[in-house]
């Protein structure tokens, strides 16, 4: 699968998930925008990609939840190379509570990342992928997509909601090229999974390692974590499938956590 010379951009793209999507990316010979609310991460990992190759990156400043950040963000990139062939709404973070003890204010900042981010940066890139006639959106959802775990209301109303938005897309794109779809990880071993171990083994009265063994990978085959390279392979078939056979859909990555 080959992205030659087509224009991504990747939210959240200075680590973890977003940054191994967006190494995936350049390797396979796209120009890739790494867009990240930390813009010195993010000039500094475009400058890594950009060595590595063959593709190219450049560095993008966006706070998600910011329409007039995103807009310039996603001007700057259309600038700079012309166009926006595929969008990786990745950008997210993680807050564990008990509904009753959630503060109003965490939900609503998580929504609005998970959320409004994807609507936001969707919203500001399917003109241009209309006016060609073709075009990507990826939206990072979750195992939490389909199913609810404990302290995570937020989270899996937000990750249940992408999926929704993704279908609109696709109905509404379709007849223009566009595809959308959906990547639901299991646990990736990121910095935002590491915070949540001690969080969920004090909320739970548990050990970390049972976090680890039991919460995290108990439902798994094989008591792996999904890894970072995983991820980015199923965003570079989503992104480089030629036709809108592939659309509306959800793909679940998981070690066998979750299966339909």
């Amino acid at each position: 699968m080959t992205l030659s010379g087509k224009v991504c951009i990747v939210t959240g793209a200075a680590s973890g998930i977003g940054l191994g999507i967006a190494r995936r990316f350049v390797h396979a010979g796209a120009r890739v925008a790494v867009a990240d609310l930390n813009l010195d991460a993010a000039q500094a990992a475009a400058v890594v990609l950009s060595a590595e190759g063959p593709g190219l990156a450049m560095a993008v400043a966006m706070d998600v939840t910011s329409e007039d950040q995103v807009n310039a963000g996603i001007a700057a990139v259309v600038a700079q190379w012309g166009t926006v062939d595929v969008l990786v709404s990745n950008a997210g973070i993680q807050i564990v509570n008990p509904v009753e003890d959630f503060a109003f204010a965490d939900w609503k900042r998580m929504l609005a990342i998970h959320l409004d981010g994807a609507f936001l940066t969707s919203k500001a890139v399917l003109p241009h992928m209309y006016r060609q006639g073709s075009g990507a959106v990826i939206l990072m959802g979750s195992v939490h997509s389909k199913l609810a775990s404990p302290l995570k209301s937020a989270y899996v109303t937000a990750k249940h909601g992408l999926m929704g938005l993704a279908r609109a897309i696709a109905k509404e794109g379709g007849a223009k090229g566009v595809r959308a779809n959906v990547i639901c990880p299991g646990f990736v071993r990121t910095p935002l999974v590491d915070k949540q171990i001690p969080e969920q083994a004090k909320e739970l009265g548990i050990s970390e390692d049972e976090v680890i063994k039991k919460v995290m990978l108990g439902q798994t085959v094989d008591g792996e974590f999904t890894s970072i390279e995983d991820v980015a392979e199923v965003a570079l078939l989503f992104a480089s499938f030629p036709t809108n056979a592939l659309t509306g859909q959800s793909l679940v990555v998981s070690h066998g956590w979750f299966m339909e």
